[in-house]
């Protein structure tokens, strides 16, 4: 923290001690927008610096990009997939009482899941 930043902070301290409870929404409040000026100002030197140029007002024109999914995400539908394609395939060779029924069921789930896999993989 720069001293000329103490020093406001310190002289809204001191105002408020001098103006009373009365006033400490009004003080409140002037020490926000100058806490929100610097955040702004450090804000537009990181972009400046990453080769962005801040937009009038303090805000970037178009936020950068951000992933939705974590970089987990794409092992966790792997994961969740193989065990519901594991456990529909038991399912289906236990109950299934013609051989020819039971490979086209079977066929027929991991194709589904491969489906929603590649989909899924494409979307992101």
């Amino acid at each position: 923290m720069r001293p000329d930043q103490r020093d406001e902070i310190s002289a809204s301290v001191a105002a408020r001690r001098e103006l009373g409870p009365d006033y400490d929404e009004a003080l409140a409040e002037g020490l926000v927008e100058r806490i929100g000026e610097e955040i702004d100002k450090r804000v537009d030197a990181r972009l400046r610096a990453a080769g962005q140029q801040p937009a009038p007002g303090g805000l970037p024109a178009e936020p950068p990009a951000y992933r939705a999914r974590g970089a987990g995400s794409g092992f966790a539908i792997a994961l969740v997939s193989l065990i519901f394609g594991t456990g529909a395939t038991s399912v289906v060779l236990g109950n299934a009482a013609n051989a020819v029924v039971q490979a086209v069921l079977v066929v027929l789930i991991w194709v589904a899941i491969t489906v929603i896999n590649v989909a899924y993989a494409r979307r992101r």
